[in-house]
C-alpha cells in the first residue's frame, strides 16, 4: 500500500490527537460532573449533572471515539507503524477497544439509567440501590478512561517496548 506525505501525515495526525483531546476532555468533564452530582444538595443541579453527561455520552463521546479510532487505524496503515509490529501500538489497541466498549455500550446506558432515575426521584434516588450501583459503575467507567486515555497518549509519546520480532517462514 503506498504510504501517504509528511504533510498528510502530519495532518491526519493533528487530526488523531484533536480527537483525542476531545475525548479525554469529555472524560473529565464527566468526572467534574460525577463530583458535583456527588456534592450537591440541590436537586436541580443534580439532575443537570446527569443530563449533562447523558448529552455527552449520546454527542461528542461518540464521535470523538469513533474519530480517533479510524485516524489511528489510518495512520497506522498508512505509515510506517503498521497494525502490530510494535508492541506499543497493540498495547493501545488493547487499550481502544476497551474504551470503544465503554463509550458506546457503558457511559451511554449509565448516564441514561443515572438521567432518568435522578429526573424522576431527584435528590430521592440517592436512597436507590439500582441507583447508587449505576452511579458507581458511571464512577469507575470513567476513571478508567481517563487511566486509559492517558496511558495511551503516554504510550504514543515514549513508544516503549519497541518492534516486534520478525517472523521467519
Amino acid at each position: 500500500m503506498k504510504k501517504i506525505t509528511r504533510w498528510q501525515r502530519n495532518l491526519l495526525l493533528t487530526v488523531h490527537i484533536i480527537f483525542s483531546g476531545i475525548m479525554l476532555g469529555c472524560m473529565v468533564v464527566f468526572l467534574i460532573l460525577n463530583i458535583a452530582a456527588a456534592a450537591t444538595t440541590d436537586p436541580d443541579v443534580f439532575r443537570a449533572c446527569y443530563r449533562v453527561m447523558l448529552l455527552l455520552a449520546g454527542s461528542s463521546v461518540r464521535a470523538s471515539t469513533i474519530g480517533t479510532v479510524i485516524t489511528g487505524v489510518l495512520l497506522s496503515v498508512l505509515t510506517h507503524w503498521g497494525l502490530v509490529r510494535y508492541y506499543w501500538i497493540i498495547a493501545k489497541e488493547l487499550l481502544t477497544l476497551c474504551a470503544i466498549a465503554l463509550n458506546f455500550v457503558g457511559m451511554y446506558a449509565w448516564s441514561l439509567k443515572a438521567a432518568q432515575l435522578s429526573a424522576s426521584a431527584g435528590l430521592d434516588a440517592l436512597q436507590n440501590p439500582e441507583f447508587l450501583a449505576n452511579r458507581l459503575y458511571l464512577f469507575v467507567g470513567v476513571a478508567f478512561q481517563i487511566i486509559a486515555l492517558v496511558a495511551m497518549f503516554l504510550l504514543s509519546v515514549y513508544k516503549p517496548w519497541g518492534k516486534r520480532a520478525a517472523r521467519s517462514a
